[in-house]
């Protein structure tokens, strides 16, 4: 069911893909550190062309934030809204990549939770 339903997402955003602009795909809770010189560093960047819509999914399947259905959610509607982006184009940039990541991870159960918490959420 998640892989049919990430193919399904993947096909319907390449065939309306937005505005192509430098995101960020390693954007998780590992990669933002409390600094001195600044409140928050990112580090280890993975620069890719692609929407913007594309870049949140890291933050979704992070292990750092609370593994819960309502917080990831919340997370999922609240980021979207602020950030002025398609909340349906993040939700299925988010259930492909957050497959596509379970494929090689030990965190493949973890992947899979979260990917079925946002199809719930469509």
């Amino acid at each position: 069911m998640l892989v049919d339903a990430a193919l399904e997402h993947l096909q319907a955003l390449a065939a309306t893909q937005g505005e192509e602009v430098l995101v960020n795909q390693g954007l998780h809770g590992q990669n933002v550190l409390a600094a001195a010189r600044e409140p928050w560093l990112v580090i280890d960047p993975k620069p890719l062309r692609g929407e913007r819509e594309f870049a949140l999914a890291p933050i979704f399947r992070s292990i750092e934030f609370v593994h819960l259905e309502k917080p990831t959610r919340t997370r999922l509607d609240r980021l979207s809204c602020e950030l002025g982006l398609n909340r349906a184009r993040v939700l299925g940039w988010t259930v492909e990549r957050t497959r596509a990541w379970s494929f090689d991870s030990a965190l493949q159960e973890h992947h899979h939770e979260t990917a079925g918490w946002l199809l719930r959420a469509l």
